[in-house]
């Protein structure tokens, strides 16, 4: 295989909401947002405890980017759907 494999992945914040991101490393991100590391996101600072509630491979770099773009774009119903599906659906990228 060429090049990294990226991911989409989302985090719930202890009151419920979600915040939504990609990576090439699911595991070091996480501890990175869980441990207050200085790369972790503005965004869940002081959130914690955190929980990873998904993850999937994408293709590549720029299908992560547009699948976390159109994620952020959805209302919190929609994102918990898709949490519960366990998988977002690429063809709606097209």
């Amino acid at each position: 295989m060429t090049g990294s494999q990226w991911f989409l992945y989302m985090i719930e914040y202890s009151d419920g909401r979600l915040y939504t991101g990609i990576t090439t490393d699911i595991e070091r991100r996480f501890d990175e947002h869980q441990n207050n590391h200085v790369k972790r996101a503005k965004a869940l600072r002081g959130k914690g405890p955190l929980r990873l509630v998904f993850q999937q491979l994408m293709a590549n770099r720029s299908q992560a980017s547009k699948a976390e773009s159109a994620i952020k774009k959805l209302p919190k119903s929609a994102k918990n759907a898709l949490v519960t599906a366990g998988h977002f659906d690429l063809s709606l990228l097209d």
